[in-house]
């Protein structure tokens, strides 16, 4: 397995050539700067954004967003990865279609948030190594 470059503004980081790079879809989310794939159960969506929130307010936000949509949260942290502060989430979510695990790192950067997000219906250890390896490799230039 090799690892790609994925580079966008001021954004980069290392992801394994079994990811797909998928057009993004800016219509519906203008803040979206990627979004990869892994087969059909692994979707990544990465997004950016001017902010004046904090770490520890969005924590709260986050939480709050899982469990209203009928969420449970697995695990909630502050982590420091990539030589940086940020969050660390783990949710599970049921809808009546489908069951996911949702996984997000959010880092705040001088009043930008960046936000990565993987849903996954793949219960392997495989892409969620390979997610964190993905998120050490966040780099902001």
């Amino acid at each position: 397995m090799e690892n790609k470059l994925f580079q966008s503004g001021n954004v980069s980081f290392e992801y394994p050539d079994t990811w797909d790079i998928e057009t993004a879809d800016t219509f519906s989310n203008p803040d979206c700067i990627a979004t990869l794939s892994k087969g059909e159960s692994n979707l990544l969506n990465v997004v950016s954004f001017p902010t004046e929130t904090n770490l520890d307010s969005y924590k709260e936000f986050m939480e709050k967003c899982i469990v209203d949509d009928g969420g449970v949260i697995l695990s909630s942290e502050f982590i420091q990865i990539a030589s940086m502060d940020a969050i660390k989430l783990h949710g599970n979510i049921k809808t009546p279609d489908i069951t996911f695990d949702i996984h997000t790192y959010v880092f705040i950067q001088e009043g930008n948030i960046y936000i990565f997000e993987l849903r996954t219906a793949d219960y392997s250890s495989e892409a969620i190594n390979e997610y964190a390896d993905l998120i050490a490799s966040f780099k902001l230039e």
